[in-house]
């Protein structure tokens, strides 16, 4: 008898998890559900993981493809187009870019300035590594973080060729538009405070 109440488990478990999913998936705007995988949810408080502010699903890596989250898709045009062909190219090398954050929404900047408040201490030091919402390159999407370190190297190194360079010299993942495509990247400023 066992061995047939385990084989009936066995039998059900995919259809229970199948009308599980389906369920989730159904709560989420269209398109959305299936390009999240896992984690996150519509609606969500969290900035750091709501995608209408330009947060990033938890268990979600993006990709300069990824025009479906705003976080990608509200990026400066130009921006937007210079890391796509560069992640472009240097996929053929072997290396993949991470969108770690794009645009962010003025509340989301906000929220981050005032946590790095609360960590460093001063809104003085919390601005070596976070700007204000009216400051930062992020909220007006001509700004992109780029992960992960093999990622970021290869950008520092090539991001010229593309107009893409790094803005601040303690974030070697930042980068914007800061001259034209085959000129020369200024040397980063120190950090977000300057």
């Amino acid at each position: 008898m066992p061995d047939l109440r385990a084989k009936a488990a066995l039998v059900l478990l995919p259809a229970v998890l199948v009308a599980g999913c389906s369920s989730a998936a159904s709560e989420w705007p269209s398109g959305v559900a299936s390009s999240l995988g896992a984690g996150g949810s519509a609606g969500s408080s969290d900035p750091d993981t709501d995608p209408a502010q330009g947060g990033i699903p938890d268990g979600r890596d993006l990709t300069p493809f990824d025009t479906d989250f705003p976080a990608v898709a509200n990026l400066d045009p130009n921006l937007l187009k210079a890391v796509q062909q560069a992640a472009t190219d240097a996929r053929g090398r072997g290396i993949v870019f991470k969108v770690t954050s794009g645009w962010r929404s003025k509340a989301y900047q906000q929220r981050l300035l005032d946590e790095g408040i609360k960590k460093y201490g001063s809104l003085e030091d919390a601005r070596q590594y976070v700007n204000t919402p009216e400051k930062s390159a992020h909220v007006t999407g001509k700004a992109v973080d780029i992960g992960p370190t093999d990622a970021d190297d290869w950008l520092i190194r090539h991001g010229d060729g593309y107009g893409l360079c790094q803005a601040y010299a303690n974030e070697l993942w930042h980068f914007e538009l800061l001259t034209t495509p085959g000129g020369r990247c200024p040397a980063p400023i120190p950090n977000a405070a300057g």
